[in-house]
């Protein structure tokens, strides 16, 4: 059974920097493609990045271009999402996900589709203030 459970969420201003934690049980997190997704009130969920299974290439919303750094934590079985220079547009509830599929070759439209992941955490809220 594959778990994905996030964590580093909450509150903080604008231009600070958080740490989200997306710790898999279940499967090593270098086994599939893993992605963090992100719902605001009101909106529909959105691809925030994603890292694809094989090697180390990986996507980001243009929204958190040069911002947001997703990277794997292989002792710690974890996907990290660091993010810098926050707005208060990037408030919104952060998803952990992951898929049961070993696509051949990378797809930015594979990979950004909430659809195609088949694990989801929980959420964590983070809060930006102006």
């Amino acid at each position: 059974q594959v778990r994905l459970a996030e964590s580093g969420g909450g509150m903080a201003q604008s231009g600070d920097s958080l740490k989200l934690s997306c710790v898999v049980s279940g499967r090593p997190v270098t086994s599939y493609t893993m992605a963090w997704f992100r719902q605001a009130p009101g909106k529909e969920r959105e691809i925030v990045a994603a890292m694809w299974w094989r090697g180390s290439t990986t996507y980001y919303a243009d929204s958190v271009k040069g911002r947001f750094n997703i990277a794997r934590d292989r002792p710690k079985n974890a996907l990290d999402l660091q993010m810098n220079s926050l707005k208060p547009e990037d408030t919104a509830v952060y998803y952990c996900a992951t898929d049961t599929e070993h696509p051949t070759n990378f797809k930015i439209v594979y990979v950004t589709e909430a659809q195609n992941y088949d694990y989801w955490g929980q959420g964590t809220q983070v809060t930006i203030s102006a």
